[in-house]
C-alpha cells in the first residue's frame, strides 16, 4: 500500500515550496473557497459540546440531512436513513467492508475507491469508457458485466459531478444507469459531494429512478469547503436498513460517533439560509468560467477534454502528436506529470491513479490554487447573475489560471514565461 495520491502530490507539493521552488498546486482537490460564515459561527457556538453522540449522528443534524435532499433534489429521505461519519470516504470503506460483494468502477474513477476494495479483499471491475460519452457510465457497459456472471453481488459507485473528469448526468442517462441496476440487482453507491457544484445548480441524484438500490452519499467537504472538518454522511432506503444497521454497528467499533461540536455546526449548513444560496451561486459562476476557459485553452493546444459540468477538476487527454512529443513521448502519464513538474512546477496527477492504464496520456488538474475567499468578495463588483470573465479569473484565480498557461505553453512547446 501507498499513500493516497492526491495526498501525496499535495505533500510533496508543500515540500518542495518549503526548498523555495514555485509550485502551483493542481493536485489536491481541496475546496478553495471558505466555510460559510454563518456555519463558521455555529462551530464556534458549539465548542463546548463534549458528549458522545449517537454512532448515527445527532438527530438534528440527520433530520437536516434529510431535508436538505428533499429541498435541493425533491427526494423523501427518512432521518432514521441518515447516518453521519468522519468524512464520506470512512463511511465507504466502512460499506465494503459491510457488503460482501465486487466493486464495479468506471474508468476513471476517485483514486480511494479502488485501494479502499483492495484493503477490504473485494473485487475490483472497471467499466471502459469512451471519450465520446464524455468518460462516463454507459448502461450498455454495465449491463455486459453483469451479464457475465449474474449471480454476483456488485457495488455501483457513481459520482458525479465527477472527480476526476468535472461531468455530470442527464436525467435520461441516469434513468438508463437505473434500470440495467435494478434488472440485475446491483447496488448503487451515488457519490454526491461535488452536487452542491453543479454548475446549473440542478443536480439530479439516481435515487430518483432506483430509490430503492441506492444509498447517497454527500458532506460538506467540497459545496461547504470544510474539507479538513471530515464529516459526511450516507442516505439509505428503506430496502437497505439491514445494511445501514451493519454499517453502525461497525462505525461503533471504530470512530464510535463524529466530533460533536462539528456536528452542530454542519446542522446549519445542511439546513441552509440565504447566506449559503449566495455563497453558493458565486462558487457556481466562478467555478463554470474557470473550468470552461481551462478546458477550451487546453483543447487549443491539442488536448481532448470533457465538457465540465460541475466540481473543479479536468481530465484533458494529450496526443501523440502535439508539439512536445516530437521530442520524444513519455512512456506513461505518471513520466508526463513529473516531467511537467520538473520543468513548469505545476503539479497534476496521472491518469493512472484513477484507473486509467498508464501508457494512456491522461493527467487530472484540481483547479483550486487560489484564494476563494477573495474570488467570492470580487462578486461584489459584478452584476447579478454575471459570469465572470478571463479578465476577472487573471485578478482573482491568477495562479490557477497561471498553471494552465505553464501546462499549455509547455504542450505547445513554447518558452515559459
Amino acid at each position: 500500500m501507498q499513500k493516497s495520491a492526491t495526498l501525496a502530490i499535495n505533500e510533496r507539493s508543500a515540500a518542495l515550496r518549503a526548498q523555495g521552488v514555485d509550485v502551483i498546486g493542481l493536485g489536491l482537490g481541496q475546496s478553495p473557497f471558505p466555510v460559510p460564515p454563518s456555519v463558521a459561527e455555529a462551530l464556534r457556538r458549539n465548542a463546548h459540546q463534549k458528549a458522545y453522540l449517537p454512532v448515527e449522528g445527532l438527530p438534528e443534524l440527520r433530520t437536516a440531512i434529510a431535508g436538505y435532499l428533499r429541498r435541493t433534489e425533491g427526494i423523501e429521505a427518512d432521518p432514521g436513513g441518515v447516518i453521519v461519519g468522519p468524512g464520506t470516504k470512512e463511511l465507504m470503506f466502512l460499506l465494503q467492508l459491510a457488503f460482501e460483494a465486487d466493486l464495479v468502477l468506471p474508468a476513471p474513477s476517485w483514486v480511494s475507491y479502488a485501494p479502499q476494495a483492495r484493503i477490504n479483499q473485494r473485487q475490483v471491475c472497471w467499466l471502459p469508457t469512451r471519450d465520446r460519452d464524455g468518460l462516463r457510465v454507459t448502461p450498455d457497459s454495465l449491463d455486459a458485466l453483469c451479464r457475465e456472471e449474474p449471480d454476483r453481488s456488485r457495488l455501483l459507485i457513481l459520482n458525479y459531478p465527477g472527480n476526476p473528469t468535472g461531468t455530470a448526468y442527464s436525467s435520461t442517462q441516469l434513468e438508463d444507469i437505473a434500470a440495467v441496476a435494478r434488472r440485475h440487482g446491483v447496488i448503487v453507491l451515488s457519490d454526491e459531494i461535488y452536487s452542491g457544484l453543479n454548475f446549473t445548480g440542478e443536480h439530479v441524484s439516481i435515487a430518483r429512478f432506483y430509490p430503492e438500490g441506492t444509498i447517497i452519499s454527500n458532506g460538506l467537504s467540497k459545496w461547504c469547503g470544510a474539507g479538513g472538518w471530515r464529516v459526511g454522511a450516507f442516505v439509505f432506503p428503506r430496502e437497505l436498513e439491514w445494511l445501514e444497521a451493519t454499517i453502525a454497528a461497525a462505525a461503533s467499533e471504530t470512530f464510535s460517533a463524529v466530533s460533536a461540536p462539528i456536528q452542530y455546526a454542519a446542522v446549519v449548513a445542511f439546513d441552509g439560509n440565504d447566506e449559503i444560496d449566495d455563497y453558493l451561486s458565486r462558487s457556481r459562476r466562478l467555478l463554470r468560467a474557470l473550468m470552461t476557459t481551462s478546458a477550451r485553452r487546453l483543447r487549443d493546444a491539442g488536448a481532448t477534454v470533457p465538457e465540465p459540468q460541475g466540481g473543479f477538476y479536468l481530465l484533458p487527454r494529450f496526443h501523440a502528436d502535439c508539439p512536445r512529443f516530437r521530442q520524444g513521448r513519455p512512456d506513461t502519464a505518471a513520466d508526463l506529470c513529473e516531467s511537467i513538474l520538473t520543468d513548469t512546477g505545476v503539479a497534476i496527477l496521472p491518469g493512472s491513479d484513477f484507473g486509467l492504464a498508464p501508457e494512456q496520456l491522461l493527467v487530472r488538474l484540481a483547479a483550486v490554487d487560489f484564494d476563494g475567499e477573495a474570488a467570492l468578495a470580487g462578486f461584489d463588483e459584478l452584476a447579478e447573475d454575471t459570469v465572470p470573465d478571463e479578465a476577472f479569473l487573471r485578478t482573482y484565480c491568477a495562479r490557477t489560471m497561471t498553471g494552465i498557461d505553464r501546462l499549455c505553453d509547455w504542450i505547445e512547446d513554447r518558452e515559459q514565461d
